[in-house]
């Protein structure tokens, strides 16, 4: 096959042309479309944006340069494609041959996917790597890029040091896959997520493998891959302590075999925020962080809260220093670089947040000042007991797990959540800075072996409004640690350590500084079967508040977002469109019912014609004092559709738990159209998945 650049590509081409409009591809870059062999003969989709000139000289041609990767289940063929097109041609325009591969058994690559971060993804992402570094249009140089999947097993291949793999940037992840991810947080159940993203992944990984690229037995592809698909819910629930299952993957195991310079990357809205701080301050090859004030999306989009940065120009220079040896002045940035919001009114969205950047020399900070302060002295010295039994619908006010960005996302007024709670209040007689994380520490009898608290730092106005900060959850389990199963002991006294999950947030005069305790968060942590009444203990609690103690300006800046010019789509609004996000109460049986739409971008039309439609609905409902009733269920259908084929599918899963086991029902039904439009549309799979999985300390 010969690409639109000239190159005879022979057998290791795919036979077709990527996906796009042509006057979407910048002058001076190529695009073409690749397998890349496996040693096992499976083959993995690729495309790769390349410099057909010098960057620095137009006109003249280039020789091998450095290589970036992305590599993920998203499917470069439709899904990912108007992401990609802003930033993989841009780095083309900047010197580097750009590569978008799909990982095994997702998109149009071959195979059949496994799980998330498998022992089988890792290897072929290394082989990936030693590919790309062997290729005559290479250096041998090669970094590696990603959000979230994509920035975790950039980390996660760092952490196996293949000998090509100079450079990462890791946006929107983390070193942790247990404790720090989609599954569980404090060893607690992240229900949200632990069901919302296996129901996600569960419906992506039924999507069939595009007939442009694999060929005339597209279908008979798809049903293969339909059989071999398998929800990992039950799988993640299965390993409810921190055990060798989340042991792979997990940097934090490792810091040491990271050979790669390191380029991390979070945002206060986002949950994998933590991940930065620790690696800065555990990674011993060059490493450098940057948390703004962004959500789960890249921080040049332009997606709330802003404000965006430059941040293509910023992991240029991270390119430049460490796979060209172009001094950039990279490693003379501050250790962390982070935003510092200031106190604004509780919003579900912000557009921009008010807010300044400063620089930390290292992490830990000499300029961060631990306050301890006793929870007794936040509640104007009474040292009386307090008792915590929330109704179970608390959290319904909690906002997304993953903000990206949509009109619901982030936690409206905690007035509500406030009351359901226990509180203690500190009044702020002088401005003040926290930059890290706020430690909780709690003496606590419970009248149950099994508990679970959330705590939530709020900025309460003058006006009553309170602004969740951040949040932190321990199962009383794991107080000694997340691979434990250590019930307590009824009526006997525990210390609980909860660690919140890192800010930076700006206190005014006036304010006042809340911690709200909860036993139940729904439906962020699934309760335990039976209901614990929680005693808290101020005189022997405290709270440690970590505060930057520097006002000057740091000198942090960024430039303005640059990016490609992206991929030219047409977006199909539903045909009734639902709210975002409803909560509602049925007040005779109360039942308390969270209704979301994930919000993932719903339907568009792309440049080749391609139709794609995506509905999905989360619903978690709950009774007030009854916490088996909790019930999490989610509703994808998704319609890919060209005048010469077309293929559809619906999946749902539904979870719910008594006190002895989960109990997780997923279906999923697909139908494919091979042919114009007047040929039937037939059956390629009806499936029903019944899992009961045990429960442990979960």
């Amino acid at each position: 096959m010969t690409t639109d650049d000239g190159t005879d590509h022979g057998t290791a081409a795919a036979t077709f042309t990527a996906i796009g409009d042509p006057g979407s591809v910048p002058a001076g870059v190529t695009v073409r479309d690749e397998w890349i062999p496996m040693p096992d003969g499976v083959r993995l989709h690729a495309r790769i944006w390349a410099p057909s000139q010098s960057p620095t000289q137009p006109g003249e041609p280039i020789g091998p340069t450095p290589v970036l990767l992305e590599y993920l289940p998203y499917r470069l063929d439709d899904w990912t494609a108007p992401r990609d097109s802003e930033r993989h041609p841009w780095y083309a325009q900047h010197g580097y041959a750009s590569v978008r591969v799909d990982i095994r058994g997702t998109g149009s690559s071959d195979g059949f996917f496994d799980d998330e971060y498998s022992e089988q993804e890792l290897r072929d992402g290394e082989a990936v790597i030693a590919w790309l570094a062997e290729q005559p249009w290479s250096t041998g140089a090669v970094g590696m890029f990603g959000i979230s999947w994509g920035g975790f097993n950039a980390l996660q291949l760092a952490a196996r040091a293949p000998a090509a793999l100079k450079a990462i940037v890791t946006v929107c992840s983390t070193d942790d896959r247990y404790d720090n991810d989609v599954h569980y947080v404090g060893g607690a159940v992240l229900g949200i997520d632990m069901a919302a993203w296996g129901a996600t992944m569960f419906a992506f990984n039924s999507r069939p493998p595009r007939p442009e690229v694999v060929g005339a037995d597209w279908v008979d592809r798809w049903r293969e891959r339909l059989e071999a698909n398998r929800p990992m819910t039950p799988v993640w629930l299965a390993h409810q302590e921190r055990d060798d299952y989340w042991r792979h993957g997990s940097a934090a195991e490792d810091y040491d075999g990271i050979r790669a310079a390191v380029l991390a990357v979070g945002g206060w809205a986002d949950p994998y925020r933590d991940a930065v701080l620790r690696l800065v301050a555990n990674v011993d090859a060059p490493v450098k962080g940057i948390v703004g004030p962004w959500s789960h999306q890249y921080p040049d989009r332009g997606l709330a809260p802003g404000p965006s940065i430059g941040f293509l120009q910023e992991t240029l220079r991270w390119w430049d220093r460490w796979l060209r040896g172009v001094d950039t002045g990279v490693e003379d940035d501050p250790a962390l670089r982070a935003w510092i919001n200031e106190g604004e009114a509780p919003a579900p969205y912000y557009a921009g947040r008010r807010g300044r950047w400063v620089g930390a020399e290292a992490w830990p900070s000499a300029a961060t000042h631990e306050r301890v302060l006793p929870l007794a002295a936040l509640r104007g010295g009474d040292l009386g007991p307090v008792v915590v039994r929330s109704p179970q619908h608390t959290g319904v006010d909690a906002g997304r797990f993953f903000p990206f960005g949509n009109a619901t996302d982030l936690p409206p007024d905690q007035r509500a959540e406030d009351g359901r709670s226990v509180t203690f209040d500190l009044p702020v007689g002088k401005a003040f800075d926290l930059l890290g994380n706020v430690l909780v520490r709690l003496s606590v009898t419970s009248d149950q072996p099994r508990a679970t608290l959330t705590v939530r730092l709020c900025d309460v106005a003058p006006d009553g409004a309170s602004t969740l900060v951040t949040r932190g959850v321990l199962n009383a389990a794991k107080r000694d640690g997340m691979d434990r199963d250590e019930p307590l002991v009824p009526g006997t006294p525990a210390e609980l350590p909860v660690r919140l999950v890192s800010t930076g947030h700006r206190f005014e005069a006036g304010h006042r500084l809340r911690i709200a305790v909860s036993s139940s968060y729904w439906p962020w942590v699934w309760p335990h079967g039976t209901e614990a009444t929680v005693t808290i203990d101020p005189a022997g609690s405290s709270v440690t508040l970590p505060t930057w103690t520097r006002s000057t300006d740091d000198g942090v800046a960024f430039g303005e977002p640059e990016r490609s010019e992206p991929l030219v789509i047409e977006r199909v609004a539903p045909a009734e469109p639902l709210p975002q996000r409803t909560v509602t109460h049925d007040v005779e049986t109360g039942e308390w019912t969270l209704d979301v739409d994930p919000g993932y971008g719903g339907g568009r039309v792309y440049p080749d014609g391609l139709v794609f439609t995506e509905d999905a609905r989360e619903t978690y409902r709950i009774r007030s004092d009854d916490p088996t009733s909790a019930r999490a269920t989610s509703r994808w259908s998704i319609g890919l559709t060209k005048p010469e084929w077309a293929a559809r599918l619906e999946t749902a899963s539904d979870i719910t738990a008594d006190a002895e086991a989960f109990h997780v029902v997923n279906t999923v039904r697909a139908w494919a159209r091979d042919g114009g439009p007047d040929e039937p549309e037939v059956l390629v799979t009806e499936r029903t998945f019944v899992d009961d999985v045990p429960r442990t300390s979960a």
